[in-house]
């Protein structure tokens, strides 16, 4: 299985996860229901204006509530960073918070996430909270949590580089990760490869057969309008068809 290089990680920035995600049931294997590929608990982008994020998932454990693993972390306080930096990037951080659905204290703040951005992380995915939110931005580190919080608690990593379950899907370290202001993607390694082309041709296919060949300005009669949108399903059909097999693989 081929994992693609960071420049075609910047070229699937040019779309929304939505469209990702089309591309994608198009190519895998798995059930375009599968939990275990996006989220299916509602998420919240505090960043909107940042747009897409694209990276690899640096993965971590919180529970801010209990103040025992301080303790353990002071035996190792440079594990976790040690681990972030080990890995290419770019990178984004899941974070499982213990807590939920209470809110204890975050995990997340200005210095965290400048520490975070210097060890070439864009952003985060935490199903706890986040606070500083003015200063995260500023750094230009985009979150994707659950909701604020005014505090940090006991908060230190009692876990990291492991599989970790965020509004309710299991990410693994190192899968490709798509996220936007409607949700996230974890994409299964084995579809890696192929996404960008499959997004790419599915996006094209859906402009060419619903939105190019159906115009409600143009003057057609609802006749004509209903005629073309038949005509582009076709055509869209037909070109799938062509491109993809039954089974899934191109």
């Amino acid at each position: 299985m081929k994992q693609i290089n960071y420049y075609d990680m910047l070229r699937l920035k040019r779309w929304n996860t939505p469209t990702i995600y089309n591309g994608w049931e198009a190519i895998s294997k798995h059930a375009n229901t599968d939990p275990g590929c996006f989220n299916t608990d509602e998420t919240r982008d505090f960043m909107p204006q940042m747009g897409v994020m694209v990276g690899r998932a640096v993965t971590v454990v919180i529970e801010p509530s209990n103040p025992a693993h301080k303790a353990a972390n002071a035996e190792n306080p440079m594990g976790y960073y040690e681990y972030i930096a080990g890995v290419e990037g770019p990178k984004i951080v899941i974070v499982q918070d213990l807590d939920k659905p209470a809110v204890i204290g975050s995990f997340w703040g200005e210095i965290n996430s400048n520490l975070h951005k210097a060890l070439g992380c864009l952003g985060t995915i935490t199903d706890g909270a986040i606070r500083d939110v003015d200063e995260m931005t500023n750094v230009g580190f985009k979150a994707i949590a659950r909701r604020f919080c005014v505090g940090h608690a006991n908060v230190c990593p009692i876990k990291w580089g492991c599989d970790v379950t965020v509004f309710g899907c299991v990410v693994k370290p190192g899968q490709l990760i798509h996220a936007d202001k409607h949700g996230f993607m974890a994409i299964p390694p084995e579809d890696e490869e192929r996404l960008l082309d499959a997004s790419l041709f599915l996006d094209n296919n859906e402009l060419n057969a619903f939105v190019k060949r159906v115009s409600l300005s143009s003057g057609m009669t609802r006749a004509e309008i209903l005629r073309a949108i038949v005509d582009g399903k076709a055509d869209f059909t037909d070109a799938y068809a062509k491109k993809f097999k039954g089974d899934g693989e191109w």
